[in-house]
């Protein structure tokens, strides 16, 4: 019978043990992003992934917001998060900070994401809106974009299952 991990064997962290940890060289910028659901799961997936920050601009929505909370579950708490008025506010930030910038965008010229060769440097990733993706602007700003290949009629996917998506590539063990 196959049985579930307790907390204890998951070696899950404290509060104060997760903000002093050491997280990946990764920022997660998102573009504009509509839905408070969305940006509690992206809170969430950063949390998972140890990401480094979290930026939130434009219009996309900031705690404290009950509907944040309800998807982030405590991830608001644990992954560090700015605000900012404008997406190149926040790469210009970045950028001071030593961070390539890539947007996740199908764009010509981008780069398959299982293709992106990673070296643990400092990356920036901007998602952009659910319906209109990454500002005309902010891709003029950008180093490069990287892209999720799809093979559906759709061509798309939810912003918060794309951050999942593109973390997980960048990140996972044995790249």
């Amino acid at each position: 019978m196959i049985q579930r991990k307790t907390m204890e064997e998951l070696g899950r962290l404290s509060l104060e043990e997760i903000q002093d940890s050491e997280k990946h060289p990764v920022l997660v910028i998102l573009d504009d992003v509509r839905s408070m659901h969305n940006v509690g799961s992206v809170f969430r997936t950063c949390d998972a992934f140890a990401v480094s920050a979290l930026y939130l601009c434009g219009y996309t929505p900031a705690p404290p917001h009950r509907d944040i909370h309800k998807t982030a579950l405590g991830a608001t708490e644990t992954v560090k998060w700015k605000n900012f008025d404008t997406t190149i506010d926040a790469i210009n930030d970045a950028r001071q900070d030593g961070y390539k910038i890539l947007a996740v965008e199908q764009a010509h010229n981008s780069i398959m994401l299982h293709e992106l060769k990673w070296e643990n440097e400092k990356i920036a990733l901007v998602f952009g809106n659910e319906v209109t993706g990454v500002n005309d602007e902010v891709l003029k700003s950008v180093d490069g974009c990287i892209e999720i290949p799809q093979w559906g009629a759709k061509h798309s996917l939810n912003i918060s299952v794309s951050v999942g998506v593109v973390l997980w590539e960048i990140i996972k063990p044995n790249r």
